[in-house]
């Protein structure tokens, strides 16, 4: 593993790949702790507890996957989808509002890949007209030739559906795309779809059963575990 301090310079380690596969929550927007703040918001609302903890083991998670994970910790009768839209829906008003805060060193990578000509795309376990809407509210939408979303695939991260959906979608295989990640979940994903990683650690810095997945990490993360 190779050890950067900005993504621009993590992302020049792979100046030969052809398209550059993006997550979003906590790679591009610094909105998992926003998220993770107002489904704990809502939570209380309904008499059930969020722990930092239990929130990370969700990160990157989406569909039937996610809430097996939730229903299994809280029992059958939690209102997944309920309380999941409403947490949602408290961070749409933010992001179109007061906006969304882009991480470091984002904008100038974009700025990068498109003098080099890089094809760019989202790829997240968010709904995609999600994605879309946050994109355009930042004014970076026009970096990315195609949106993802956890939509559009039946099997969540951390199979590999997603990533392999994005390089079609892209026109490259695998072995010429690289993934940006921050989650243990979106590192597992790529890896299993044989797509090498550039790892930029947001909530948790990867445990030591992913490290082995990741070619480069990012040390200036931000990680306010």
């Amino acid at each position: 593993m190779v050890y950067y301090k900005t993504i621009l310079e993590a992302a020049k380690h792979f100046e030969e790949k052809k398209a550059f596969l993006f997550d979003m929550d906590g790679l591009i927007f610094d909105t998992e702790q926003l998220f993770m703040e107002q489904l704990a918001i809502v939570m209380k609302e309904h008499g059930y507890t969020l722990t930092k903890e239990f929130y990370i083991q969700s990160l990157g998670l989406t569909g039937e996957t996610l809430k097996s994970l939730m229903c299994g910790a809280y029992g059958e009768e939690y209102p997944f989808a309920e309380l999941s839209a409403e947490s949602r829906r408290r961070v749409s008003i933010v992001a179109e509002t007061v906006g969304l805060r882009v991480k470091p060193g984002i904008r100038q990578l974009l700025g990068w890949l498109c003098e080099h000509h890089k094809n760019c795309a989202v790829v997240s376990s968010t709904h995609a007209k999600y994605v879309r809407k946050y994109l355009e509210y930042a004014g970076i939408d026009s970096y990315f030739k195609e949106v993802i979303g956890g939509d559009m695939v039946e099997r969540s991260k951390p199979e590999p559906d997603i990533f392999l959906l994005g390089c079609e979608k892209t026109g490259v295989t695998p072995e010429e795309a690289v993934v940006l990640e921050d989650s243990e979940n979106g590192i597992r994903s790529a890896s299993r779809a044989g797509i090498a990683t550039i790892c930029v650690p947001d909530l948790k810095y990867p445990g030591e059963q992913v490290l082995p997945l990741i070619d480069v990490i990012v040390t200036a993360g931000e990680i306010t575990e």
